[in-house]
């Protein structure tokens, strides 16, 4: 048989095609692979034409003009959901696709996805291919014009953005001056201290230990002299005192 794969059938000469593809499959022109346009497209937006022409399959060929796609579908297609809007703008001036309609976010009710257009495939329900990559004549050309589509943001789109940003925004609380708290027993004599600067002496509201760790001893503490029907237990306890003789007061 020579290697050759005859057909079973009568006609002398008959050679069955092995290159046969076992699938659905999307053709794309060489000249196209070889152009400017198509040579600067970024990785974001060689997937952006990808999911659409997947989705043109989808529909079986149809519907070029009308493919619906949503930006949940091109993340889980591998897109960064950061990067889905500039690498549409990107294949779009480029002249690989077209928006044809906008679409919308919001509630189930009024959300609504873009629909898309491919320009460089024959389709069997739309318009002819228009090609419009071939208006792009040279590599700098095209560098330019993603350069542009990339950083060209809607500025709808941007105040809607910052509104919502400061919108969530958690917001810090500072204490003015004056505003801490005052202790619960504001008038519990020895629990605050003089102002600096008065003349008056200022006197330390607890006790601190000098001396070396076996001899030492604790410093002297001023006299209170005022503690009329005061708890002398509650005392020691915030002057952080074990002896009663360590204070000198005088009590009723």
């Amino acid at each position: 048989m020579g290697g050759k794969d005859h057909n079973t059938k009568a006609e002398p000469g008959f050679i069955k095609r092995r290159n046969r593809i076992d699938g659905q499959w999307s053709a794309r022109l060489i000249e196209m692979l070889e152009s400017p346009a198509w040579r600067v497209l970024s990785l974001s937006a060689h997937k952006i034409i990808d999911r659409v022409s997947i989705e043109l399959a989808h529909h079986g060929g149809n519907d070029n003009g009308r493919l619906p796609i949503t930006k949940e579908q091109f993340v889980e297609y591998g897109l960064t959901p950061r990067l889905v809007v500039p690498a549409i703008r990107e294949a779009e001036a480029l002249g690989f696709l077209r928006v044809t309609e906008h679409g919308r976010g919001g509630n189930a009710t009024y959300r609504k996805p873009n629909l898309f257009l491919l320009t460089c495939v024959n389709s069997k329900s739309g318009p002819a291919p228009t090609h419009d990559w071939r208006k792009i004549k040279t590599i700098e050309q095209a560098e330019a014009i993603a350069a542009a589509a990339r950083a060209a943001k809607n500025p709808n789109a941007v105040a809607i953005g910052s509104r919502n940003r400061n919108k969530n925004r958690v917001h810090k609380v500072y204490l003015k001056p004056g505003t801490q708290s005052v202790p619960e027993n504001a008038n519990f004599p020895g629990t605050q201290s003089v102002p600096t600067g008065s003349g008056h002496k200022v006197y330390p509201l607890s006790i601190s230990w000098v001396g070396s760790p076996k001899g030492r001893a604790p410093r002297a503490i001023a006299p209170i002299y005022t503690c009329k029907r005061l708890n002398f237990d509650v005392l020691l306890e915030s002057l952080s005192l074990d002896d009663p003789a360590q204070v000198g007061l005088l009590c009723n």
